[in-house]
């Protein structure tokens, strides 16, 4: 797949809920066709709250893969899909220094979206700048969705 060029550098702020899998994939859908091309985007939430799945949703509205290639880097850490979007998982990690290793700055100044779960368990490795989304299970696929821009 190829970058969406028509991406615009706004992503509205809100609260919404999804009510399936497929919802909370297509809402990261949507969010994904509206994201610059230089962004840092934190996903957070407890265990199982849909994370992963909007990034499936995310990386597909960046244009660089389909849902069903996207996978947790719980164990990799770091997924890069084409050569622009950095999918980023925190939480295996317990140390400042087991992310100093990662090399985070370099990804951060690149021109490039770099989505990272549990980033907020080392907020002093991130951006100043950057979007939050707070996931939070309300039901067994009930979603809320809370989109903070930090801009």
């Amino acid at each position: 797949m190829r970058e969406n060029p028509n991406r615009t550098p706004t992503v509205k702020e809100g609260t919404v809920r999804t009510f399936s899998e497929e919802e909370t994939i297509e809402l990261g859908r949507a969010i994904g066709r509206r994201l610059p091309k230089k962004v840092c985007v934190l996903l957070t939430g407890n265990l199982g709250a849909g994370k992963t799945t909007l990034a499936k949703g995310l990386i597909q509205g960046l244009g660089v893969a389909e849902p069903e290639e996207v996978a947790s880097p719980t164990f990799t850490l770091i997924h890069e899909y084409g050569d622009h979007v950095y999918h980023i998982d925190l939480y295996r990690l317990d140390k400042p220094e087991q992310v100093a290793t990662l090399g985070l700055d370099d990804i951060f100044d690149k021109e490039a979206v770099v989505l990272i779960e549990w980033g907020e368990r080392f907020s002093e490795w991130m951006p100043a700048e950057r979007i939050e989304i707070r996931l939070t299970a309300i039901g067994v696929d009930e979603r809320q969705v809370e989109i903070k821009n930090i801009l």
